[in-house]
């Protein structure tokens, strides 16, 4: 791998000169396959960043956003010795995946203002959050929208770091779980100096389902209808001949 970003680091300068950009960033592959034994992926984002003068390079941040999707969050209370639907909240554009990765501190290298500007950390995605509850208000629930999925896998629970092979070359690995949601998504990559983006460059990254299990799930999405029937047909013939093979046994 030092040998594949140290080629990089040789081509650079070709790039450069029609781009005339202080950053260069690329992943190790554009797709993300998902099959039936799919069990997790891990995708190397690579890149090398120049001199923006006073030969300060800067630092590094990537920001990785799975497709918006709505959510709707419920809050529970106990009453009678039951649990009840209390509190209800509706989310239009969560980010399906999130995932932060950086050379410091995000505190560090920007002021919240720049941060929330460009949607940088957990603390500064724009969610709009309609609640229908007296009891808990938006903060509650943004709070537990973000802890459910960082429980599934789906947001990163703290910013990763981002390895510097040299003043100029980085890296940085991110993981998708084996309930990555399918979608394009896009791989943001910034380069700061003195709390300003001085330059940035977005990738998109497909995370697509393939083989069988695609024509399944395209199946069951297109003909809702004829792949419930299918299903209950199957349940109830399945245990038929459960009920079959044990009364001879």
């Amino acid at each position: 791998m030092r040998r594949l970003l140290l080629a990089l680091l040789l081509l650079l300068p070709v790039a450069q000169t029609h781009a005339a950009e202080p950053l260069v960033a690329d992943l190790s592959k554009h797709l993300v396959a998902i099959t039936t034994g799919f069990a997790g992926t891990d995708v190397l984002l690579f890149g090398a960043i120049e001199e923006v003068g006073d030969g300060k390079t800067g630092d590094v941040v990537v920001v990785v956003r799975g497709p918006n999707k709505a959510e709707t969050l419920r809050r529970k209370d106990r009453a009678a010795g039951i649990w009840i639907n209390s509190g209800i909240a509706k989310v239009d554009n969560a980010p399906s995946f999130y995932h932060v990765a950086s050379t410091r501190p995000l505190d560090q290298l920007a002021p919240p203002g720049i941060l929330g500007r460009h949607q940088i950390g957990l603390d500064h995605l724009d969610l709009d959050i309609r609640v229908k509850d007296t009891g808990a208000d938006l903060d509650q629930y943004r709070r537990a929208l973000i802890r459910l999925n960082q429980k599934k896998g789906l947001y990163g629970d703290k910013v990763t770091d981002i390895g510097m092979l040299s003043q100029r070359l980085f890296r940085t690995d991110v993981h998708f779980p084996a309930n990555v949601p399918v979608g394009v998504y896009m791989v943001e990559v910034y380069l700061m100096v003195g709390g300003q983006v001085v330059s940035a460059q977005t990738t998109p990254l497909v995370v697509s389902k393939i083989g069988i299990g695609a024509d399944v799930y395209d199946f069951a999405h297109q003909q809702a209808a004829a792949y419930g029937l299918i299903a209950i047909a199957l349940a109830a013939f399945a245990g038929w001949l459960a009920a079959v093979v044990f009364k001879k046994a």
